[in-house]
């Protein structure tokens, strides 16, 4: 005998969504700085707008990330983003007297470490990644030549014999592969050396992503327009065929996307509040069930 039908949706979270150690590390060092007035956050400190918001009412300066290298902050400290810096750039601030709170996530130095060692071993250097990121110009401003790409479409005959790939920490594993074996079908005479620099954080919510989507109706997706990770989460779940809406904030949901669901996935990226989500998924569950 079966059971009344639902007359509200009902959602499953993802079992990996949201904050990342890395992001969390940084914005309890932005919120426990002392006279934070003091002090300019050198970029987004995560490209969420919830998140610029809270630090605005704490009262710290921010600085857009095109705007950060045209001049020198007021304030006597600068905060180095999640998203890290390259050492050029440390250099000059440091050379206009700042003193640098850095929150740098320790996958980003990481990925900064491989670029190096790649250099210094002999390779030309390619990033896969978005080269307007920050993260991807902290990697690269620092080397002397490098290539990035951002697609299978971008991967290109290179005038180098040894070519040392790594990636921007959130683009997903198999694409990161993918571009790696077009790199290698364009390039037959070089030896193409690939460090896996992908973070753990980004796979395991790709992963609960790919595991949820087979049970649900339809797939939501909570983070920052500007935040790759978050934009990644969704590619895969309209890629694996999910019906999928991306939201910045419960104010964003209409129930007419759902209509004919009855059970939806949530998920988040990594720079996504905890009460951002919880406001997502009380919104969804209070949503009544259209056919």
């Amino acid at each position: 005998m079966h059971g009344p039908a639902p007359t509200t949706l009902r959602v499953l979270c993802a079992t990996e969504l949201g904050f990342c150690f890395g992001v969390r590390d940084a914005l309890a060092a932005a919120l426990a700085v002392e006279e934070p007035t003091d002090v300019t956050v050198h970029g987004e400190l995560v490209h969420n707008p919830a998140v610029h918001e809270l630090l605005a009412a704490r009262g710290l300066h921010q600085v857009s990330e095109t705007q950060r290298e045209t001049a020198l902050p007021a304030t006597s400290r600068v905060l180095i983003t999640a998203h890290g810096v390259s050492e050029r750039e440390r250099a000059r601030l440091l050379a206009g007297g700042k003193r640098l709170l850095d929150t740098t996530c320790p996958l980003v130095r990481r990925a900064h470490a491989v670029a190096q060692r790649l250099h210094a071993q002999g390779y030309h250097v390619v990033v896969i990644g978005k080269p307007d990121h920050v993260e991807v110009r902290g990697l690269t401003e620092d080397l002397p030549a490098c290539d990035v790409i951002a697609s299978v479409a971008a991967g290109r005959a290179l005038p180098a014999t040894r070519l040392g790939v790594l990636s921007q920490t959130t683009v997903p594993p198999d694409e990161a592969a993918t571009i790696v074996a077009a790199l290698r079908r364009a390039n037959p005479q070089a030896e193409v050396h690939y460090v896996d620099t992908a973070c753990e954080p980004t796979k395991q919510r790709l992963a609960a992503v790919a595991e949820l989507v087979p049970r649900v109706d339809a797939m939501v997706v909570v983070g920052g327009r500007g935040s790759n990770n978050t934009r990644k989460l969704a590619q895969l779940a309209e890629r694996l065929g999910a019906h999928t809406v991306m939201v910045e904030g419960a104010a964003e949901l209409d129930a007419a996307q759902f209509a004919g669901c009855r059970v939806v996935g949530l998920t988040a990226g990594t720079s996504t509040l905890d009460s951002t989500i919880a406001a997502v998924r009380a919104a969804l569950e209070a949503m009544p069930v259209r056919d």
